[in-house]
């Protein structure tokens, strides 16, 4: 009787090589945080767009059709360039600090510390996906406040690089503060304490020209308000600050925010057990 010849185990397959960049888990994790504001787009898209055309129509409606001026400019049109930065640094904050929180407390956040991503690729996967949604708010923004009052262009370039700069620190704010945080009452103690006074005394709403010197002073140790001053320029081209000054002051924030994301990334700090 003729006798089968045994199988023979098939091959391992060859490890998978990861190059400098790990593109693929790269890309995985980025699509992973835009799909996941994509999904709920009323909630994080459309509802910030609301909440800010509110903010817009109160003013309006104090104003009570007087047409009141800052420097040479409109105070509406005056207005509306920082109400769009405020929801670009919002929703930036909100996407990075949410995604990592509430993958802390669902005990999920395993799934983006085992694959071979180094702390720059997690880093930058948070980052992209708060800067997209930080940005695709602010254009929608823009849009909607265009209807009640054209706005104009005075330097598209200082447009995009604040509008980026000022996503892009919120983002990293949010990955930091999404890691310290081990409950939501932490979170919100960051959106409360730091985010909202931070964004009220930036200048979002009046000129800083007009307040007395001492908070003029406190105005400027405030990063927020040299994004929102450099985008604000972009649109009208007026400005209450060095935009020079504003420049350096944005990349070394932007700089030690990143240093210190991907120095509690890389240490694993309350991500860990």
């Amino acid at each position: 009787m003729h006798q089968p010849s045994p199988t023979l185990p098939k091959p391992l397959p060859a490890p998978r090589q990861v190059g400098a960049v790990n593109w693929i888990g790269l890309q995985t994790l980025l699509g992973r945080e835009v799909r996941r504001f994509l999904k709920v787009w009323i909630q994080t898209i459309a509802a910030p767009v609301v909440t800010t055309l509110l903010f817009y129509a109160v003013f309006a409606l104090a104003l009570g059709g007087v047409v009141r001026m800052v420097g040479d400019v409109p105070f509406l049109k005056f207005l509306g360039p920082g109400l769009v930065m405020m929801s670009i640094a919002q929703n930036a904050f909100a996407n990075t600090s949410s995604s990592v929180l509430v993958s802390k407390v669902q005990g999920n956040i395993v799934d983006v510390l085992m694959p071979p991503l180094s702390a720059g690729e997690l880093a930058a996967g948070f980052v992209l996906g708060g800067v997209i949604r930080g940005l695709m708010v602010g254009l929608v923004t823009a849009a909607a406040i265009w209807v009640f009052v054209p706005l104009g262009i005075h330097n598209p370039f200082f447009i995009l690089f604040h509008a980026v700069m000022a996503a892009m620190l919120l983002s990293l704010l949010g990955l930091i503060g999404g890691i310290w945080a081990e409950k939501f009452d932490h979170m919100a103690a960051v959106t409360n304490f730091i985010v909202t006074p931070l964004s009220f005394l930036s200048g979002t709403f009046y000129s800083i020209d007009a307040v007395p010197e001492l908070f003029r002073f406190i105005a400027h140790l405030n990063p927020f308000f040299y994004f929102i001053d450099g985008f604000r320029y972009g649109f009208i081209g007026q400005t209450d600050g060095t935009l020079v000054q504003g420049v350096v002051v944005l990349l070394a924030v932007n700089a030690a925010l990143l240093a210190v994301a991907m120095r509690l990334l890389s240490s694993g700090y309350k991500l860990k057990a």
